[in-house]
């Protein structure tokens, strides 16, 4: 809900989905989660459909995913609320299908080091991911861009009750299967994680940045 460009940052979130023609959309909220939900509402004006799945306590990525289970589609897009991709999102879940895999991730090429947040990703010949390590001080050659596709199933991987990370419980498993592929954007993404990058992204859409 923090300002950015005269509207709150999930509302430029939004309006690039409603561009791409992506109508439907769960929000997993959690603390103050009423303040988002009070805010837009059932996204009518939006010309959106929203509905919401709220955690009570704290149950990371993957956890949330988890209480919203029934909410789910047999196969979805997931957008972390704090970052910013402007790409064809239904080239996520295209990709997601044709590989045969049961997790896609988008990622950026950052071998030349044009973006800040540290590289966390490999990948081998064929676009599969073969190692996710988020605070890795080796030489690794993509960072994830805050998009990703999963069919249900992944649901299944996510242990029943407690916090789980998707990076750091669910990515290796599927590491591991190999059923964790990708989609490399040569599109620089967004975030909203220290000011510097808050007031980088601020810029951005104040000088009307078409999404």
């Amino acid at each position: 809900m923090v300002q950015v460009a005269g509207c709150p940052y999930l509302q430029h979130q939004l309006h690039l989905l409603r561009d791409q023609d992506i109508r439907d959309v769960l929000l997993l909220t959690g603390h103050l989660g009423e303040q988002i939900e009070d805010y837009f509402g059932d996204g009518g004006r939006m010309g959106l459909r929203l509905t919401y799945s709220r955690e009570q306590s704290p149950l990371g990525t993957g956890g949330a995913l988890r209480e919203a289970r029934d909410k789910l589609h047999d196969s979805f897009i997931v957008i972390y609320g704090d970052s910013y991709l402007p790409i064809r999102y239904a080239d996520a879940l295209e990709g997601l299908k044709s590989t045969g895999a049961d997790g896609l991730v988008v990622v950026y090429d950052n071998r030349q080091g044009e973006t800040p947040v540290r590289n966390n990703i490999d990948l081998d010949d064929h676009k599969y991911v073969t190692r996710y390590e988020k605070d890795s001080l080796d030489q690794l050659g993509y960072v994830e861009a805050g998009v990703l596709a999963f069919y249900r199933s992944v649901i299944e991987l996510i242990p029943d009750v407690g916090m789980v990370s998707l990076e750091n419980d669910i990515f290796p498993k599927l590491i591991v299967l190999r059923r964790l592929t990708a989609l490399v954007t040569p599109q620089c993404f967004y975030d909203i994680g220290t000011p510097e990058r808050l007031a980088a992204i601020e810029a951005l859409f104040a000088a009307g940045q078409p999404r």
